[in-house]
């Protein structure tokens, strides 16, 4: 069996930029073909330069500004609808907190198939994906035991119904695609816009038809990005509160700046054009993710002997774990304590140690959804301080790290929620 090395920070960003030595993989234990196959296709880390290019291609366009200021619509509507139903159930538990980490997983998870798959997915689908996911992520946390009635077996049985919902939504929406003057409602739909587009172009030119993957790959990779944009922007939020809660300061200039450029009262969507302008609720936004950075380590597979020292080498095939969040506290001034102004066009800290804030990853491994991931993160942030007033119920080690995988609050953040203007926003 494949042995574990745990990597120091001095060369976390060298592993996340040597994409000639290192693989990148998530849930390596239900994913890696030693282990276990998930699916018979799934051939996400073994894809061609090409064709891995042309996907990386793909995924940008589908996240360019256009699909962006789309999938900001669709955020803020959601998290709308969240945040009514949250001061709901914090008023019928008083004189008790609410409990947020499972209501932010599942507003964030509705937020995930409304902006991936949006229409192809059925009310009783979304409710099977739910249930998938839940033993996935319960799975994601035991020992690899592959036996039936073990949350291992669950996990990987769910990857696969996962993975082959995710295909039939890209087989839709290729289909709908292909239609004249359709227009791109979600995440899958730019993409399979821009495949379409290109086959296209090829038959028009005479050209050989451009390698595509299939619908099954896509279905994985379309879990795969599911995967990274669920967990690590749960974690994200959570923090968000807890680090609000914790810096009056801060969430009363995130308050003021908000204010000056959005109402709640003009019962309208945040434009992107607003949402480019609150730049320091952006600089909080990055803060929480350097600060906590959600996917403490990011395992990556060896793809050849690795001379890691004068005296060891890594052996093809090792799982290796750089440490994303101990070097976004590196060259940082101040590093442990929680300052959005280190981000301010004064400081420019972000520029200066660019290098150690991996949060996001580097080189050919970095998140191509970074943009996307920071836009609903800001989002949240400004919907949420604006239209509530919040307290956390603190106790002693409620701020502590727990692991779940990817990090919250000890407490899973327990708040008492009220609304903090006349009414919420119809939009």
């Amino acid at each position: 069996m494949t042995s574990t090395a745990g990597v120091p920070v001095s060369i976390s960003r060298e592993i996340f930029t040597m994409s000639n030595c290192y693989s990148w993989t998530s849930a390596p234990l239900l994913r890696r073909p030693s282990l276990i196959t998930v699916t018979t296709t799934h051939l996400s880390l073994s894809l061609s330069l090409s064709l891995s290019l042309s996907l990386s291609l793909s995924l940008s366009l589908s996240l360019c500004v256009s699909a962006l200021s789309t999938y900001t619509a669709l955020q803020q509507i959601i998290i709308l609808h969240h945040l009514q139903n949250w001061l709901r159930l914090s008023s019928q538990a008083l004189p008790d907190p609410i409990t947020l980490r499972f209501l932010v997983r599942d507003m964030n998870l509705e937020t995930s198939q409304t902006v991936f798959v949006g229409p192809y997915l059925s009310p009783a689908a979304r409710e099977k994906f739910k249930s998938d996911y839940n033993l996935f992520n319960v799975g994601l946390m035991k020992l690899p035991i592959d036996l039936p009635g073990t949350a291992f077996r669950n996990a990987r049985l769910a990857v696969s119904r996962l993975v082959e919902t995710l295909s039939v939504c890209a087989e839709r929406s290729k289909a709908r695609m292909e239609i004249a003057n359709s227009e791109p409602t979600c995440l899958i739909d730019f993409w399979m816009h821009e495949t379409v587009q290109e086959l296209r172009n090829a038959a028009q030119a005479g050209s050989p038809e451009p390698a595509v993957i299939s619908e099954v790959e896509i279905g994985a990779h379309l879990f795969d990005f599911l995967f990274a944009a669920q967990d690590a922007s749960t974690s994200s939020l959570l923090w968000a509160v807890t680090l609000l809660d914790s810096h009056p300061e801060v969430l009363a200039k995130v308050r003021e700046e908000v204010a000056g450029i959005w109402s709640p009262d003009s019962d309208s969507l945040i434009t992107a054009e607003q949402l480019s302008r609150m730049k320091y609720t952006h600089a909080v936004g990055r803060e929480v993710v350097r600060y906590r950075a959600p996917a403490t380590m990011v395992p990556h597979i060896a793809s050849i002997d690795f001379p890691l020292t004068e005296t060891y080498t890594i052996p093809k095939g090792t799982i290796v774990f750089p440490s994303a969040y101990e070097s976004c506290l590196q060259g940082f001034s101040d590093p442990e304590r929680f300052d959005p102004d280190r981000f301010s066009d004064e400081r420019q800290e972000d520029r200066i140690y660019k290098r150690n804030y991996l949060a996001f990853g580097a080189g050919a491994h970095q998140c191509v959804g970074q943009r996307y991931a920071l836009n609903h993160l800001v989002l949240f942030i400004a919907m949420f301080c604006t239209l509530i007033d919040f307290k956390r119920q603190r106790t002693d080690g409620c701020d502590d790290i727990e692991f779940v995988p990817t990090i919250c609050p000890k407490d899973d953040c327990k708040v008492f929620l009220s609304p903090r203007c006349t009414r919420l926003p119809s939009l």
